[in-house]
Order: structure tokens, then sequence, then C-alpha cells
């Protein structure tokens, strides 16, 4: 809204001022209305209880007077109230008598006030408030029969104590009302500056936290709605760190992976044209290093590339209607040759027709990336079992290897993007993808995009299995709390 102060503190002064003065106007208003028909009834009261005496005065003088004219004058100048004037009219509006006027009141009542009670009232009571040249006048007016000749008797008294009384209480209201309004307004604006000094405390702190500081943390400076907020923005920061950190790892590795490559290319490159003269053996041997570097390179690039374009939300799927079962036999056709150099086996048991919508690619590639390390991590003469099974509405494909298996204590982190645990299983230089920790990482997220999951089932020595499950009809899986994981 134009003209609120910029800062917090002063809006929430200025809306609090705003939110306090509307009551305290609505109860001036109110107050000063109730102040002013209160006197004014009193008032009327004052009146009609003086015409009454009057009234009574006048039957009694009328016993001892010779004619009513005379008792009305006579009673008129015996019965005197203060600032009260009474006048008599006839039926035909003459006046018959009126109260005299002392040396406070000399001058005789405004022509108007006689001409007010002659036109209004007739033979009823009258109540009015007429407005003279010495200001206003309550005037009422009662019916009066004496015998047979009808008058009007009028009480007219002036308003002056009543209009200053409430002009009082007007300049009552018009200093009190600013001058709670200041009060209020400064004791709200020292309360909002309290209370917003921990928030600037908090926002100092957060200014001095960088990409290089990101371990440090917001005071936690009291348990209420502040508290909470710093709590929610540490967590923040926590998820930031650790965003920061894989970030920066993933940079590191990809580096080292991309670095090896290139590497070697730029070594044989260099040692080919050191010398003049080759042999096409030698040149041969040199093209085929280059060739397997290459490729490695180019299987990392691609790698990256996937992950990449699925971290920044980039649709990397082209989903079609396809059989799970002719994938797993595909992609165990394309790992057949591999398997042979390393003398090991692989067996197909269970297939089962399984009807799925997704992109035959990432599947095959996800079913690759298991049998290439299934392959990779098991000994010479051994087996790779990969076993497909429909159950609980779900397909559930595992990969199993015969290798030295998964050390428990790395285990949580084998999905992580360039882990390997070449330590811990045994590796060597054939291998159908880049060879550089991603492909589990690509794996899961293959899985997730297809509304499925990959996890590691089982791992101890003589047995791995990695276990796809994915929907049998297509939707996504109900994702359980934490993936399952069984070590042995």
């Amino acid at each position: 809204m134009p003209g609120l102060p910029r800062s917090v503190r002063g809006r929430l002064t200025v809306w609090y001022s705003v939110m306090l003065c509307l009551p305290l106007v609505a109860f001036a208003v109110v107050s000063y209305l109730a102040f002013s028909r209160t006197l004014m009834s009193r008032t009327d009261g004052f009146l009609n209880d003086a015409l009454t005496v009057f009234g009574n005065e006048l039957l009694v003088e009328r016993r001892q007077a010779p004619d009513p004219e005379e008792a009305i004058r006579t009673t008129v100048h015996e019965v005197r109230f203060q600032d009260l004037d009474i006048v008599v009219l006839s039926q035909e509006g003459s006046v018959v008598a009126s109260s005299p006027r002392g040396a406070d009141r000399a001058s005789p009542l405004p022509p108007i006030i006689i001409e007010a009670l002659r036109a209004g009232g007739g033979g009823d009571v009258w109540v009015s408030t007429v407005t003279g040249p010495g200001g206003e006048y309550r005037v009422r007016t009662h019916p009066l029969l004496l015998e047979d000749q009808r008058f009007r008797v009028a009480g007219i008294y002036p308003l002056a104590e009543v209009a200053g009384t409430l002009r009082r209480i007007r300049h009552l209201f018009l200093i009190a009302i600013p001058l709670l309004l200041l009060l209020a307004g400064t004791g709200g604006w020292f309360l909002a500056r309290r209370s917003f000094r921990p928030i600037s405390s908090v926002a100092a702190r957060a200014a001095e936290i960088s990409a290089t500081t990101l371990h440090e943390r917001l005071p936690v400076v009291a348990d209420d709605e502040l508290g909470a907020l710093t709590r929610v923005l540490n967590d923040l920061l926590d998820r930031l760190e650790q965003s920061f950190e894989q970030q920066r790892r993933f940079v590191a590795d990809a580096s080292h992976e991309l670095r090896s490559p290139a590497a070697i290319l730029r070594t044989e490159t260099d040692i080919t044209l050191s010398r003049e003269h080759r042999t096409e053996a030698e040149y041969r041997e040199s093209l085929n290093i280059i060739r397997d570097a290459t490729q490695r390179l180019t299987g990392v690039v691609d790698d990256l590339f996937l992950l990449a374009r699925v971290d920044g939300g980039h649709p990397v799927m082209s989903p079609a209607s396809l059989y799970l079962d002719e994938i797993v036999r595909d992609t165990a056709r394309i790992a057949g040759p591999l398997a042979e150099q390393n003398g090991v086996r692989v067996e197909l048991s269970g297939l089962v027709e399984a009807p799925f919508r997704g992109d035959s690619g990432l599947l095959g590639r996800l079913l690759l990336n298991l049998l290439d390390n299934a392959i990779k991590h098991s000994p010479e003469g051994g087996s790779v079992q990969v076993r497909m099974e429909e159950r609980g509405g779900a397909i559930e494909i595992g990969v199993v290897d015969e290798g030295p298996g998964i050390p428990a204590e790395v285990q949580p982190r084998i999905f992580e993007r360039f882990f390997q645990v070449d330590s811990a299983r045994t590796r060597n230089g054939r291998t159908l993808t880049s060879g550089a920790g991603l492909g589990l990482a690509i794996g899961r997220r293959i899985a997730e995009m297809h509304g499925g999951r990959l996890d590691l089932a089982t791992s101890r020595p003589g047995r791995t299995e990695f276990l796809l499950t994915l929907p049998a009809s297509g939707s996504p899986l109900k994702t359980p709390q934490e993936s399952p994981m069984v070590t042995g």
C-alpha cells in the first residue's frame, strides 16, 4: 500500500495504531451520543417536573384568585426555577404571563421562541429545541384547562450548560484519543523493535553464511515461532550443504573420470607421433588403445548428459508399449559376448510374459548396467542368474552374481554417483558401460522414472542380487519408507 513504511516494524506499528484508532473513535462517538441523549433526557425530565409543579401550584392559587388569568400571573411570579422561564399562552396564542427576568437575565426572551410556542404543540404535549440569538433552548409545552378556558404552559430552558458540557467532552476526546494513539504507537514501535531484534540477529548471521561456510548454522534464539523458523532454515542449510558436497564430489569425480581417458588419448597420440615411421601393427595397436579410451570417454559423457537432463527436469523418456521379458532376453543376448570373454554363463529363469509401458532403451540400459556389473565381478567359471517373476501386482527382475559381495559398511553408498567398490569386488578391463561408477545411480533413476525401484536385495560372499521392481500394470508402485536391503 502506498505511503506505508518500508520496514515491517513501521508497517506493524501503523496497522496497530489504525486498528486501535477505529475502536477508540467508535467508542468516542457512541459515548458522546450517549452523553448527549442523557443530558437532553435529564433536561426534559427537569422541564416536565417543573411544569407539573407549576400546574399543582396553579390549582391551589385558583381557589383564591378572582379569575383564571389572575391566578396564572400570580403563580408565574411565585413559582420560579433557576434558568427556567415559564410562559402561559391563551388559546389564541397571546402571552398571558411569563416569568420575570432577573438581573442575571435582563434581556427578554427572543421573539423567535414566542413564535415557536404559538406555532407548535396545539393541544398536546410538545417538546422541541429552538435556536435563538443567544443559543439553543429546550422548549416543552403542556395543555392547561382552567374551568372552561384552555391555556398552554411552556417551560423554556437554555441549553448553554448542556452545550458547554458536550463541548468539554469533545475536547477531552480530541485530546485523549491522539494521546492514547501516540502512546500506543510508541509502545508498539518499541515492542516490535524488541520482538524483531532476534530476527535482525538471525538475518545478520545468515548474511555471513556463504558457499564456503555452509557448515555454520543460525542460532535458535527462542522456543517460539521464530525458533521454529530458525530450525527450518537450519534444516535447509543442512540440505544445501549436503547438495553442495554431493555437487563438489560429483564435479571432482567427473573430472577424474574424464581426465583418465583424455590423458590416455593424449599420451598415446604423442607416442605415436614421436616417431616418423611405424609399422602397421604399431599403428593398429595405438588406434585400438585410442578407440578404447574414446569409448570410455563417450560412455562417461553420455552418462553425465543423461543424469544432467534427469536432474534438470527435462523429459528423457519415450514411453511405448513393450514386453519386459523381451527386453530381458535382448539384454542377456547383448551381454553374452562379454560373459564368454570372462568365462561366465548368463542364465535366464522364470521369464513371464509381462506387458508394460515405458522406454525400452532406458530399461535396456538399466538391465545392461546390472548384467555388466554382475559379469565383471563374477569369478571365471561362475554364472549370472537373471530371474523374473510376478508377485503382488509387480514384476520383479533379479540379477544375481557369485562374486565376493559388497562390504556391509559401504552398501548404503553403492547408489551414489561415481562410487566404486574396487577393493571389495574383482574387476577386469572388459566392460559394456563407462565403468565410471554411474551405472547404479542411473539405473535407480530409470527405475523411479518408470514408477518402480531398484534395490540391493542380498549381498554376501558368493551371492549378490540386485532387484528391479516394476508395476505389472504400468502404474506407479507404492514406495516404502526405506528401500529394502537384505545383507547376509
